[in-house]
């Protein structure tokens, strides 16, 4: 059975904390508090966790731990986005790599370099040519739902659709035109591995997740990682997910960058239902999209 991802909390039923873990949660939200407005603040400079810890009176261990439990992320995560945002805005702004990477703080292109691969899986340089040249690989594999086209660059899973028999090119070439300035190689033997880690459950461990690059928008990117934090066997909404990613008025937005998602079934775009409830569009059609639904209903029940 498929629930939605969302809860209402009966005000009845809340609570009113102690004064002691109301004063103690004021207390953490204020370091908190301190740690982003300094690390907004001076991030161009890279100041150590020390000096951030510093700046919100804590240990740094004790500002890991509350950083994590209130932002959803490490101080060093927070600003490294920080870094590279204003890195990608400047190589959108026709920068040059060097140029970018010293004006967001960094020593060198080579830690620009490891900050995007890192996080973009993709290099400055291709990230910024929008995957012209990136050399992409594919190949056609049986899974529960027809034939996958699995497309992967050297760092991981880039692309997965899916094609009912005699359509395998049309789905091929629907790929080929979401990164037009890549360079397509068939490879049945390479993409195979990851085919049996996709559709394989008794390949899925915790411990070794699947390497998957997301090439797409900045918006697009944000919704697809929303997308990979709904549960197998449970669904969310399209006004949800705007609400998750800081937008409620984004929805109709979201619903588009969820019909682009390259990723299909990993980035399990099926999980997204209409308001209502209704199954809505899918872009390899409604009754793959159930018969997802119900593929992953079986394993959860």
């Amino acid at each position: 059975m498929m629930t939605l991802a969302s809860a209402r909390i009966d005000p009845a039923d809340q609570r009113l904390a102690k004064p002691g873990a109301q004063n103690a949660a004021l207390r953490d939200y204020d370091a908190v508090r301190r740690a982003i407005a300094f690390i907004s603040e001076k991030w161009r400079s890279q100041p150590s966790i020390e000096a951030v810890a510093e700046a919100a009176s804590v240990t740094p261990d004790e500002l890991h731990h509350l950083f994590r439990r209130w932002a959803g992320l490490t101080p060093k995560a927070f600003m490294q986005a920080l870094t590279l945002d204003h890195a990608k805005n400047l190589l959108r702004d026709s920068a040059s790599v060097l140029d970018a990477a010293l004006d967001s703080g960094l020593s060198g292109p080579g830690r620009l370099h490891d900050l995007f691969v890192t996080h973009e899986s993709m290099s400055p340089g291709e990230w910024k040519a929008g995957g012209q040249g990136l050399p992409l690989s594919y190949g056609f594999h049986p899974s529960p739902f027809g034939t996958a086209v699995v497309i992967a660059t050297s760092r991981g899973l880039a692309g997965l659709a899916f094609a009912d028999p005699g359509e395998e090119q049309a789905a091929l070439a629907d790929m080929q035109r979401r990164w037009p300035r890549a360079t397509y190689t068939q490879d049945q033997t390479g993409t195979a591995a990851l085919a049996q880690r996709i559709f394989e459950t008794k390949r899925w461990q915790q411990n070794q997740p699947l390497r998957v690059v997301l090439i797409g928008t900045d918006f697009e990117v944000r919704v697809w990682e929303t997308l990979l934090k709904i549960p197998m066997g449970r669904a969310t909404t399209y006004s949800n997910i705007a609400s998750k990613i800081g937008n409620d008025k984004a929805s109709r937005a979201v619903g588009t960058a969820v019909g682009k998602n390259p990723i299909s079934f990993v980035v399990p775009c099926h999980r997204v239902l209409g308001k209502s409830g209704a199954l809505t569009g899918y872009h390899w059609g409604i009754t793959r999209k159930q018969a997802m639904l119900g593929w992953e209903a079986g394993r959860v029940n």
